[in-house]
């Protein structure tokens, strides 16, 4: 399977450890799909800059094809971050270069040779999604806890698996879900951090917890468990087999430090 991520990367730099890792919701999935066995593609934007070329390396490092991310003049995007009892908390985000984040047409032929693109809320790739439902390709977009974010009443018609985060399983989070799958999405899906995930098809909820661990690092585990579920529909299996894959490919992550 062919899988690509377009959109926002920023290194992740730890102010208390010194430390910066790669990261970006659609680096950590195509990252993660790599991990469980799918051939992966990344398309972005880096400066000029030290933290640009560990981008690009790291990503390369684990399989990912970089031949559509582009350097620029200027600087790579940066989060600060803080621990809180294992628990990450973002701080400033600086987002150099990524902020005149375009597609050209190579990229989109480029695209078209995959089976699924996925962004997220942040990734200056929405605008793009009608011409993607056009071209056949399915599609998967990571509205993260945005849930009152003006794309959620326009994008859902042009993504098939559309991915929220919440806290909890309760009547609003599934009469939330309820409407963006009305929109035409085939499936909605909503992380409820320690409670689980709830997806809905259209006919019913389905339900999976969590797979208990030792939480070094939360960052990237919703991540994860995008690349797990997406890797699990384009294998063909259920819904409720494609939140357990989510789950377990999540539970891995919050193991170490950084994303990956």
């Amino acid at each position: 399977m062919r899988i690509v991520t377009v959109g926002d990367n920023c290194m992740d730099v730890y102010l208390e450890k010194q430390k910066a890792y790669p990261g970006g919701n659609p680096v950590n999935v195509a990252v993660y799909l790599t991990d469980l066995g799918a051939e992966a593609s990344y398309i972005g934007w880096v400066g000029h800059d030290e933290y640009g070329n560990k981008m690009m390396q790291a990503i390369q490092s684990k399989g990912v094809d970089i031949s559509h991310i582009s350097q620029k003049e200027g600087q790579t995007a940066i989060t600060y971050v803080e621990m809180a009892d294992n628990d990450r908390q973002f701080g400033e985000y600086i987002e150099g270069v990524m902020a005149g984040f375009s597609l050209t047409m190579e990229d989109i032929r480029f695209i078209q040779t995959h089976q699924l693109v996925h962004t997220g809320i942040w990734g200056h790739a929405d605008k793009y999604y009608p011409l993607f439902k056009e071209k056949g390709l399915y599609t998967s977009f990571d509205f993260s806890d945005q849930l009152n974010h003006r794309l959620v009443k326009t994008l859902p018609p042009f993504v098939d698996y559309p991915f929220f985060s919440y806290s909890k399983d309760d009547a609003y989070i599934r009469e939330f879900l309820k409407d963006v799958k009305k929109q035409g999405s085939k499936v909605a899906v909503a992380t409820l951090g320690e409670q689980g995930s709830l997806a809905y098809d259209g006919q019913q909820f389905y339900k999976c917890g969590i797979i208990e661990g030792e939480v070094v690092d939360t960052m990237g585990a919703g991540d994860s468990f995008i690349a797990g579920f997406i890797y699990g529909t384009l294998k063909g299996v259920s819904i409720e087999n494609c939140l357990e894959l989510g789950a377990k490919t999540a539970a891995k992550t919050i193991r170490y430090f950084g994303a990956w």
